[in-house]
């Protein structure tokens, strides 16, 4: 029998025993992912205009509303073990996928293309300093192809080198903080009272609420595909309370990223002060030299990495074998990952891809809203999982298309293309409500969902009942 284009290896469910994310794990995971030139330049931005302290503020308010977003996401992987581009198949058919899982996959690698550029620039300074090689398209590619290796080894290989790395970023950030800081001195200014233009009344607070959407935006991406990663999250087997059962991801989303992403802003904000650049590269070669300024561009090239392995070739590898189906592996995503991601030059269209990247994360964002919307509201967490394998199965709907997603996706994506600063609330907002009204009114008058006109805890949920999804190669999948 011919095996359907739907099932691959790498694609099906997690098993509890295969999930090895700690909380640990995890967390340092994040300490790595947020430590990008983006990031950098929300703390730069937000000083020319506001004082250190009000821009901490409005990150730590995005940052804990974002991570509560990601982690309602994050549930899909952790009860199910499913990826994102399988469960798109329940909100945009088993064919519909395709399309809004390749413009976050496209996204994703052009985000690797960047961060690895930014890498690179930082380890030719290493290289350059210790033994006077100068040439960073050299350190590109060798840069990618580390990263794209680790990657390929899988999830435990990610984990590790994230544990590896982590307490080094850290140090290394508290030190590069303490130099930034000495050089902003010197210059006469102090880094927690000073401001490029202060602005106050409504255009403070306009400038406060863009902080804070500035980071929900950013991570509107890995919102999305988060199940990718928390799939293999471990979680406790049989519990029924959605907090216990999300413990880890939950750490992990609205302790350690906050706490992350509010230092790297801090570093950011810092650098801007001191040498009115918020890239921490060219800011660093001003402040410091020799084997110091090496040090300090080694946690660069860390973090780079950590962030690119978890947050962008993970979610793009395994969004590209979705589209290639069984004949087109785990490890055949990473490497078109890494084509993708340096095909567009980055280091030639770097001022123009960021902020395009941080329009399309503010239209990914209806995404996360219909994933809200499909997974929490209409089928209450219950997903019948083998017919997500099945050509012909109840996710088919017409011609392999749920028009219900696409409606609200271009919708909500509409809505927060023109409502940039506030993009992502309003994209989650308009995609929710628009997806949910459609779909229960409408599209699933037309195609029955089964768990949505039997909502069976047996039947149709995953961990929370001590269930492994298990998927036949041929037949209908099957569960134990």
């Amino acid at each position: 029998m011919k095996k359907s284009h739907l099932k691959s290896p790498d694609l099906y469910p997690i098993l509890q025993k295969d999930r090895t994310i700690t909380s640990l794990g995890f967390s340092f995971m994040w300490v790595g992912m947020v430590v990008v030139l983006a990031t950098f330049a929300i703390g730069g931005a937000g000083v020319m205009t506001l004082p250190l302290p009000v821009v901490i503020l409005a990150t730590v308010i995005g940052c804990i509303a974002i991570g509560f977003f990601i982690s309602l996401i994050a549930d899909i992987g952790i009860e199910h073990g499913l990826s994102f581009p399988v469960y798109m198949r329940a909100p945009f058919g088993t064919i519909g996928t395709h399309i809004p899982s390749v413009t976050r996959g496209v996204t994703a690698s052009m985000w690797f293309g960047i961060n690895t550029y930014f890498g690179s620039t930082a380890m030719n300074g290493i290289l350059d300093i210790l033994f006077g090689f100068d040439n960073w398209f050299v350190c590109y590619l060798i840069f990618a192809v580390v990263q794209l290796v680790n990657t390929a080894l899988g999830i435990k290989s990610i984990e590790r080198f994230a544990d590896l790395a982590a307490p080094i970023i850290l140090l290394i950030s508290i030190w590069m903080y303490l130099s930034l800081s000495d050089t902003a001195a010197s210059e006469g200014r102090d880094v927690w009272s000073w401001a490029q233009d202060p602005v106050s009344g409504g255009a403070a607070f306009t400038a406060f609420l863009v902080v804070i959407f500035s980071n929900m935006g950013f991570w509107a991406t890995l919102g999305a595909d988060i199940p990718s990663i928390s799939r293999f999250i471990k979680a406790p087997v049989n519990e029924k309370n959605w907090f216990k059962r999300n413990k880890v991801s939950l750490w992990g989303n609205m302790v350690a990223m906050p706490l992350t992403q509010t230092f790297m802003i801090i570093i950011g904000a810092v650098s801007y002060i001191a040498v009115l650049n918020s890239d921490p590269v060219a800011a660093l070669q001003k402040s410091a030299s020799g084997i110091i300024l090496a040090i300090l561009l080694l946690m660069i090239v860390l973090a780079q990495w950590s962030t690119n392995t978890a947050a962008n070739v993970v979610p793009a590898a395994t969004i590209f074998s979705n589209v290639g189906g069984p004949k087109f592996p785990f490890w055949a995503g990473v490497i078109t990952a890494g084509i993708v991601g340096s095909v567009v030059q980055p280091w030639n269209l770097f001022d123009v891809i960021i902020p395009f990247l941080l329009v399309v994360g503010g239209i990914l964002s209806a995404i996360v809203g219909i994933l809200f919307a499909d997974y929490y509201l209409l089928r209450k967490r219950r997903v019948n999982v083998p017919q997500l394998y099945e050509d012909f199965g109840q996710y088919r709907y017409s011609g392999g298309v749920n028009l219900a997603g696409f409606l609200a996706w271009i919708i909500g994506a509409t809505a927060s293309y023109f409502t940039k600063d506030y993009g992502f609330l309003v994209g989650f907002l308009a995609g929710a409500a628009i997806y949910y009204v459609l779909a229960k009114y409408w599209w699933f008058k037309k195609y029955r969902q089964a768990e949505i006109e039997d909502p069976s805890d047996e039947k149709y949920l995953g961990i929370s009942v001590g269930r492994d999804w298990v998927i036949d190669d041929y037949e209908t999948g099957a569960e134990k």
